[in-house]
């Protein structure tokens, strides 16, 4: 018996043709709020349009094509009156929702068996703070389309066990307010916002697709010289 990377490298191949499509793909020129709560650079950037200094690995692509797969695992089995990827475009923000029904926005995240153990330690506050921006992504969706609830759902990609979190619109209705006005100062002053991580515990910076063309601006990392 021989090892072979065959059908691996179809995989890969393949993701890494889609990816490369993406890049010539024509965007919609708004925010969106799959990147709220992230480094308000990243996101200026990312409406931009600007090239990415740090391409996706293929290791992180293959990630993300397992997680379109659990999305897909839920969707396709919701019953009537849950609506699944629904487009939404209002002034200067365009971007998906997972599943919609009459009163709640649910949002689809899948994770690993050991940030499912990580997620059911947290207390409430903890949870808030740690997943502030999963939040708001979802509350944007629930802001826009007056819906009195939101909905996180995890997905352990282990074990296919599911956790689930539900948040009344009214109490994170002026966190979203707040996200938006931010931004839009930023961008109708055509100010390149500072580098600041707001996520993965200050370590978005090291996830980040500009990260190289960032430090190219300035160093967030450079500590001053005494």
């Amino acid at each position: 018996m021989s090892s072979s990377k065959y059908i691996q490298k179809l995989v890969d191949d393949s993701l890494l043709m889609k990816e490369k499509n993406r890049e010539h793909r024509v965007r919609s020129g708004k925010w969106n709020p799959s990147s709220f709560g992230r480094c308000f650079r990243f996101q200026y950037w990312n409406r931009l349009n600007e090239k990415k200094s740090n391409p996706l690995t293929i290791q992180t692509l293959r990630i993300f094509a397992a997680g379109h797969l659990f999305h897909d695992f839920i969707e396709n089995l919701l019953p009537e009156g849950h609506d699944v990827e629904v487009e939404v475009s209002v002034d200067d923000v365009f971007g998906y929702a997972d599943v919609v029904e009459s009163s709640c926005v649910t949002d689809i995240k899948s994770i690993r068996s050991w940030g499912m153990k990580a997620i059911k330690k947290l207390s409430k506050e903890q949870f808030e703070s740690d997943k502030r921006s999963n939040i708001i992504q979802v509350m944007t969706y629930a802001v826009l389309l007056h819906k009195p609830k939101g909905r996180l759902v995890f997905v352990d990609k282990d074990g296919v066990e599911i956790r689930e979190y539900e948040f009344k619109t009214v109490d994170w209705e002026q966190d979203v307010k707040d996200e938006l006005t931010i931004l839009r100062q930023y961008w109708e002053g055509k100010e390149l916002p500072p580098a600041i991580p707001r996520t993965y515990g200050g370590k978005e910076c090291n996830y980040c697709a500009f990260h190289d063309k960032c430090l190219g601006v300035e160093n967030p990392f450079k500590k001053e010289k005494k």
